[in-house]
């Protein structure tokens, strides 16, 4: 690295580490990578780093780099398996996990940068200089027996990762907000290329979702991509938002507190951020996802739906965070509620996922279902949206049993006299405002039952 740089460098931390003054931050984790990795003088630069600014900087190897990658991945996506790619501007990690463990990992000593300077003469690639990289590149990853046709996703972390996600979200007018788990596959990935390569180095800066820093690189990410997917016959191109810096964090946590982060539960562990963000504790969500299965499993028993697990799996998460737009405003809570868990990234959820938890989660009515759905017919075939509103109406009638949040409900069970469907509720106070709210609800439940309703509190001990 040179004297410029490591200048440049210096005047950065010694910036940040005003900030951190502020703040009165004390423990303080700086890590490097293949900048400094493969910088011929990186003793040196981490020598003076620690003199100038009082900051200790921890050097990674190519190993710690992938691993912290595929840590974040593991914590914050649902994909139990996959090939990830990390590629910065000096190098490009590789991982193969399998059931959230990892299998192998790389690191290529080539970035966006470096391979710009060994293949790009102008500002940005050519045609011509595009087929000489992927013939690089294909070389490069065919190394790899083990990626080679897995046909596993392939996650891609990192600014270019981000910016690739933003772009072709823009162009096709993507109807939600945010990156993290967005799906693309080859032909995505193949029109993308097409839209930018008709473009100028100067209309490229100027491209909405691209940083104007990445726009000479954009392209060279995007073959990189490309060619990864075509050797490991992926079907599918994810982002993930977090990478080496969230591994860091998780990997330390998990070190003082080994129970902190349960990867094979991500969607549990974020539900629990958002219900307390929101004003919604452990007790109440209990009740709420115990009465929403024992509700299902009995419209199950007599034959009103057919029993699914997935099914199960998504009332109960639509029932942690059922109506949290109240927090904001109760008489438009089910707005509010719709648009927050649409629009925030929701670790361990697709955004298909996210759209039907947020659609289930905000259900008021009809007409308001309709609505919300509008934008995403082309995501959930109308039969899965009738089933959808249908679950909506049980969990509004569920909540309607919790008005009081006092958590009251022990237990439900249906039965059918005379063409009415009898809702017998054990409850163990006296629930005044659950017996008014509840048949002001049931209008809901009687359109799914296509019967009418009859709702019995009972004392425990009275159900036979």
């Amino acid at each position: 690295m040179s004297e410029q740089g490591i200048s440049i460098l210096a005047d950065t931390l010694k910036t940040y580490r005003k900030v951190l003054d502020d703040y009165e931050v004390t423990d303080i984790y700086a890590a490097a990578t293949a900048a400094i990795r493969q910088a011929t003088n990186n003793q040196v630069i981490l020598n003076r780093m620690k003199k100038e600014t009082g900051i200790t900087i921890n050097l990674l190897s190519e190993e710690q780099e992938a691993y912290f990658g595929f840590l974040a991945v593991a914590h914050s996506m649902d994909t139990p398996s996959a090939v990830t790619i990390d590629i910065g501007g000096g190098s490009t990690e590789i991982t193969l996990f399998v059931n959230k463990t990892l299998q192998k990992s790389v690191s290529f000593p080539f970035g966006t940068v470096s391979l710009k300077q060994k293949f790009v003469s102008g500002d940005i690639i050519n045609d011509e200089e595009k087929k000489l990289l992927r013939q690089y590149i294909k070389k490069q990853f065919e190394k790899l027996s083990w990626i080679q046709n897995v046909k596993l996703p392939v996650i891609a972390i990192g600014g270019s990762a981000r910016n690739i996600a933003q772009v072709h979200q823009h162009t096709i007018d993507y109807p939600i907000s945010g990156i993290h788990q967005y799906e693309m596959d080859l032909e995505h990935l193949a029109a993308l290329n097409t839209f930018l390569g008709k473009m100028p180095y100067d209309q490229l800066k100027q491209l909405d979702g691209l940083s104007a820093d990445r726009a000479d690189i954009i392209e060279i990410a995007l073959e990189v991509f490309k060619t990864l997917m075509d050797v490991v016959g992926a079907k599918k191109f994810q982002i993930s938002k977090k990478g080496l810096r969230e591994g860091l964090i998780i990997h330390r946590v998990l070190q003082n507190e080994p129970k902190s982060f349960d990867k094979f539960n991500v969607f549990e562990e974020n539900a629990r951020r958002i219900m307390y963000q929101y004003g919604r504790f452990e007790e109440e969500y209990q009740m709420l996802t115990m009465t929403t299965e024992q509700l299902y499993r009995e419209c199950c028993r007599l034959n009103f739906f057919t029993f699914n697990e997935k099914h199960l799996s998504l009332l109960k998460k639509a029932a942690q965070v059922f109506s949290i737009g109240e927090y904001i405003e109760n008489d438009s809570s089910n707005q509010h509620t719709f648009y927050l868990l649409a629009n925030q990234s929701i670790a361990g959820m697709s955004h298909v996922e996210r759209v039907k938890l947020a659609l289930l989660a905000s259900y008021k009515n009809k007409d308001y279902f309709r609505r919300f759905s509008a934008p995403f017919l082309n995501w959930i075939h109308r039969d899965e949206l009738k089933i959808l509103r249908e679950f909506g109406a049980l969990l509004k009638f569920v909540y309607s049993l919790n008005v009081s949040k006092r958590n009251v409900v022990k237990s439900i069970r249906l039965e059918i006299i005379n063409n009415t469907v009898v809702i017998n509720i054990v409850a163990s106070k006296h629930p005044m405002a659950e017996i008014y709210q509840s048949e002001r609800q049931k209008k809901h439940i009687e359109r799914v039952f296509k019967k009418p309703v009859k709702i019995q509190f009972l004392k425990e001990g009275e159900m036979g």
